[in-house]
Parts: structure tokens; sequence; C-alpha cells
């Protein structure tokens, strides 16, 4: 399996949304609407790169730590198509 470091695209976002934010909160006078406001910003950044580097491996041919699916011991089993929501299936709303 390939590891990447798809990971450290969201503190490398954070920090350049931190250094945003306070620059522009010092230009315009008012740090505490701008630091979270730039926080925001750059999270969003680090999160669209790492989508974007977790793309780039799939394309690559690299399964990209996808899931694990643990076994299930109910699978074997067959209980019915019960859904065991316990509303008596009534639906349907009336009157």
């Amino acid at each position: 399996m390939k590891k990447t470091n798809s990971a450290a695209f969201l503190p490398i976002g954070m920090g350049m949304g931190v250094a945003i934010g306070v620059s522009v909160g010092v230009a315009t006078d008012n740090i505490a609407v701008w630091l979270p406001i730039g926080i925001a910003i750059g999270l969003g950044f680090g999160v669209a790169m790492m989508g974007a580097a977790n793309a780039k491996a799939k394309k690559d041919g690299s399964d990209g730590g996808g899931s694990v699916v643990p076994p299930d011991s109910h699978r074997d089993s067959f209980d019915g198509g019960s859904d065991g929501g316990g509303d008596g299936g009534g639906g349907g709303g009336g009157d």
C-alpha cells in the first residue's frame, strides 16, 4: 500500500488562513472578525487540496488507503427482510 502525505494539506491550509486573516484584520483594524474568516478559508483550501491529492492518487492507480469492511456476523443469517423499525409498517399519514 502506497502512503500519501495528503493529511499535511489541512494544517498548511490552516496556516495560510491564519496568515490571510491576520493580514486582512490588521489592514482593516478588525482582527477579531477576519481571523476566523481566514481560518475557514484556509481550511476549505486545505480540504480541497487534500481531495485533489486523493483524486490524483486514485487516478495514478494507487488504492488510496480505502476503508476495510469488517466481517459481519449477520450476513449468514436470513432475517426475513425485517427492518426492525418498530413502527408496524403502517405508514401513510391519512386524515
